[in-house]
């Protein structure tokens, strides 16, 4: 790899002279960042992130930078190191177009940050006297400009994949003795103090008693040493307890440094605000004991210790300058996002305790339970979210509300339910309260026993008293937005489930507004009644791939119970199967036999089984009081529900379930009808020797088989044929009505020997019976009777219908029939009916007025349009003829038809000869 050289440091190698090459170092093979360079320090912790090749990474990687050497007490170099990161940052993600992976390293006396991007190729500049950098001003090679202007070191390395440019800044130097100054200032902006400091120096023995009792502290407070000595600190002591914070100063007394603000209880009763500094110390024989040194709380300039500011920030002087202890614990700017705080909280919390890991848990609403919400050094995407109780036993350390320490789990399994498993032995946990309501629990945990005493409990308790309000607010803040969120999901979900009447689209819906939104894997289960079991009718993963694997392992096990009690119960049977399926596959490609416990049933992959090994949860679909399903949610292994989701879920389960048992309603309803509708249309033509028969029926509207037009062919003796077309007027079930009344009257009376016009007559009078349900009806009725000789003869009875129309061979087109009086409106009607002859080759042509009265604006195709479309037809077929009149009516208007249309056509083709 390339190493780029670095001022004020004696190169390894003889510098290359312009035509030499550069000198190269074999790289560590999967280890190009650390093992293949030498350090000249310890390395005591780092920090290693990866940004994606947006512009936006540039803002994160300095956060990331800032936050990483503010928790690590770097505050002096932050400006820099941000400065340098955030220009080859954005060479890497803005000007190279690659991801850029960061590393920060601490060590004694320093950091090193390195910057690697993925394109190796990219010409790096050597810096050296006889090199050009070129202008500050442009782009290119401005940030290793930079590195030489601010670093302590820097260089630029590449390997076959990445091109990696690293810089150290070392802390600055501070003169013996100094631990911080503050510029000078005039003296009117000095701190206000009385003619003289006062400084109390009390001595409190291991036991918390007064050991030793200045001039000072008598002057203070009124006490002579002999009425004070010997006695507890606590019993002078006003600790400014606040909700949510459980220390006082006896706690405070046995920290090895602490400073802080109480009141002390003078001699004449009144408290005495007081700023002190706590150091414990032992003497020669190794008895600890606190020196406090105390000053009036106005006066808290001669013993606070400044807070240390970023590089840069250090002018202006005061208490108003000082930095707020929530961005000194938690980094600043805090995050706005509520799991960015959390992660950064268990992080520093980590830091602070020097732990292996660390867990920070919210309280629910009723304080009941505590959930999962961040952890470090834990396998958090399996911990997210679980849920453990809040008092979890008897006693202070069963309780989340109070401060904990256990130095050895394994003594107490159990104790702390989210560390089983984990290899942690001994942990601090103490409680994070809001006015003295508990709103989470914030732990640090080690591999070791016995690494956690109270002093530190008492540290992480300050952390987390620090925390708490500012964990509130964001918690409260996400909720607003999941609240908010959620009634758009809900909004968006009604109008789609309301939009569709479809039962198998309704379930389709129902999964797919789930996935990935409120699971990762969804299984809806339908009942068809009280009597039938639980059907597994649909079946979505958001990896399509696993989705048959998983329809297969539901298939083999047995359904939930369809238990109508609202809310989210969890179902272990999914994850208990899958976890029989993984071992079994796991035994077969081991060549060992399978366990006697394992189904031999299921057969699915390993992926299959981790897709649904963590939490499944079923949510009872129930309409009408009635269970009509179950919509069954689930996580891959060991991910758990959030408490918002399952609430979120079971709303739109309630929605879900109206629209499926809606969608099932009008499924039946339609399939009734369309039953119905049926009934009234003949089964099937009968063939008749001699005659070519077509029928085309179109009923108007979505979903309507019949409407009010309809038709028949029926034989009614030996060589004899009725037909019939005709139309009700209006729409529904009482057209309908009269419609089978009208078809089944035909062929009844027509079949006892009754002629056209008495068949009709007969059929009036039974309309007009039917009183206010009765409707009018237009109706061509005839009889056909085939002849030897290949012609056709016809008796017809028009009442009030469109005339038949008959295409003779040479093309000329004529009213087959007379107009007469239609049927339901006059009691005595005298029809009589018309003979006519079809030769061979002639085409009789019947219609219903949704032919006759096609529209498009204006015009209307009209009788005079049918005429001139069935001149077109001279030598087609009786099916030819009825396709190219329905095709004709088709494309007379573009808008789809507003009324029933029948088209019945017969043709005599005449005889065959050989």
């Amino acid at each position: 790899m390339t190493t780029g050289l670095h001022p004020g440091e004696t190169p390894q190698e003889p510098r290359p002279t312009e035509n030499q090459p550069l000198p190269r170092q074999e790289a560590v093979p999967g280890s190009p960042h650390v093992e293949n360079r030498t350090r000249s320090a310890v390395i005591t912790a780092r920090a290693a992130a990866s940004f994606a090749a947006v512009s936006r990474s540039v803002a994160t990687a300095r956060s990331f930078v800032r936050d990483t050497l503010q928790g690590w007490g770097f505050a002096d170099i932050v400006d820099d190191a941000v400065v340098l990161t955030s220009e080859l940052v954005t060479n890497a993600v803005v000007h190279a177009g690659t991801s850029a992976d960061v590393l920060c390293l601490r060590a004694e006396d320093g950091v090193r940050i390195e910057v690697a991007d993925r394109y190796p190729e990219r010409e790096i500049p050597l810096q050296g006297s006889h090199v050009n950098m070129g202008s500050p001003d442009r782009e290119g090679g401005r940030g290793l400009q930079l590195c030489a202007a601010l670093a302590s070191r820097w260089g630029v390395e590449y390997t076959s994949t990445h091109k990696q440019v690293w810089f150290q800044l070392d802390l600055p130097d501070r003169p013996v003795g100094t631990r911080s100054a503050g510029p000078a200032l005039p003296p009117d902006l000095l701190p206000l103090a009385d003619g003289r400091v006062r400084v109390a120096v009390v001595q409190i023995d291991r036991a918390g008693a007064i050991g030793a009792w200045n001039e000072d502290a008598e002057e203070l407070f009124g006490y002579a040493p002999d009425h004070v000595i010997g006695k507890p600190l606590t019993d002078l002591a006003a600790w400014p307890h606040t909700p949510g914070t459980s220390t006082g100063v006896a706690e405070a007394l046995q920290l090895s440094r602490w400073e802080g603000s109480y009141g002390i209880r003078g001699a004449n009763g009144r408290v005495t605000p007081v700023y002190a500094s706590h150091l414990r110390v032992r003497d020669t024989a190794g008895d600890p004991s606190t020196v406090c040194l105390l000053v009036r709380d106005h006066e808290r300039a001669v013993l606070q210790t400044p807070l240390r500011m970023a590089a840069g920030d250090g002018s202006g002087s005061g208490e108003g300058q000082a930095a707020d202890p929530f961005e000194v614990f938690i980094g600043s700017p805090a995050p706005d996002d509520l799991d960015g705080l959390l992660q950064r909280t268990v992080e520093r919390a980590r830091d602070m305790l020097d732990g292996d890991s660390a867990f920070l848990l919210l309280a629910t609403d009723d304080e009941t339970e505590l959930e999962v919400r961040a952890s470090t050094g834990l396998p958090s995407a399996r911990q997210r979210f679980a849920r453990v109780p809040v008092d979890a036993g008897p006693g202070r350390y069963g309780s989340a509300r109070m401060p904990a320490v256990h130095d050895d789990l394994t003594a107490v399994p159990g104790a702390v339910p989210l560390l089983n498993g984990t290899g942690m032995r001994s942990v601090v946990t103490v409680p994070l309260k809001v006015e003295g309501r508990l709103t989470g629990s914030l732990g640090v945990a080690a591999e070791a026993h016995g690494r956690y005493s109270n002093e530190e409990a008492l540290r992480l308790q300050f952390a987390a008293d620090r925390i708490a309000l500012a964990v509130e607010s964001a918690r409260l803040g996400e909720l607003e937005r999941l609240r908010r969120g959620s009634l758009s999901f809900l909004v968006e979900a009604s109008d789609l489930l309301a939009g569709t009447l479809d039962r198998d689209q309704t379930l389709a819906l129902m999964a797919q507004m789930t996935i990935p939104t409120l699971a990762t894997w969804c299984a809806v289960y339908t009942i068809a009644d009280q009597a039938s079991d639980p059907y597994l009718s649909y079946v979505l993963h958001e990896d399509e791939d696993l989705i048959d694997g998983l329809k297969a392992l539901l298939s083999k096990i047995r359904p939930p119970e369809p238990i109508p009690t609202p809310g989210a119960r969890v179902w272990t049977a999914p994850a208990e199967a899958a976890h029989q399926a993984a071992l079994r596959t796991s035994m077969r490609s081991l060549g060992l036999g399978e366990p006697a416990t394992v189904s031999s049933g299921i057969g699915t992959t390993l992926a299959t089984a981790s897709a649904v090994g963590g939490e499944t949860v079923v949510l009872p679909l129930v309409a009408r009081n009635r269970v009509i399903g179950m919509l069954t949610l689930g996580k891959p292994t060991d991910e758990h529900f959030r408490q918002e989701i399952l609430e979120l879920a079971e709303d739109l389960s309630r929605r879900a379930a109206l629209a499926l048992d809606n969608a099932r309603l009008y499924s039946e309803r339609v399939a009734i009808s369309q039953s119905l509708q049926r009934s009234l249309l003949p089964p099937e033509l009968p063939q008749i020797d001699g005659v070519e028969v077509e029928v085309i029926y179109r009923a108007a509207g979505e979903g309507n088989e019949v409407g009010g037009d309809f038709y028949d062919l029926f034989p009614i003796r030996d060589g004899a044929y009725g037909f019939a077309i005709g139309d009700v007027c209006g729409t529904g079930p009482e057209a309908a009505a009269v419609t089978g009344l009208a078809r089944h009257a035909l062929r009844l009376l027509a079949r006892e020997g009754y002629a056209g016009p008495a068949v009709l007559e007969r059929l009036n009078s039974a309309i007009i019976d039917e009183g206010a349900r009765s409707r009018f009806l237009t109706l061509l009725y005839g009889e056909l009777w085939p002849q030897e000789d290949g012609s056709a003869v016809l008796k017809v009875v028009c009442a009030g219908h469109p005339l038949p129309l008959r295409l003779r061979q040479d093309g000329t087109v004529e009213p087959a029939a007379e107009p007469q009086a239609l049927l339901g409106v006059m009691e005595d009607l005298e029809l009589y009916e018309q003979t006519v002859t079809l030769d061979p080759g002639d085409v009789l042509l019947c219609v219903t007025d949704g032919v006759t009265e096609r529209r498009e604006g204006t015009r209307m195709l009209g009788d005079d349009g049918l005429t001139e479309v069935l001149t077109t037809c001279t030598g087609l077929t009786a099916g030819a003829v009825a396709a190219r009149v329905m095709r004709a009516v088709e494309r007379f208007a573009s808008d789809a038809p507003s009324d029933d249309m029948a088209i019945l056509a017969m043709r005599v083709p005449g005889l065959q000869t050989d």
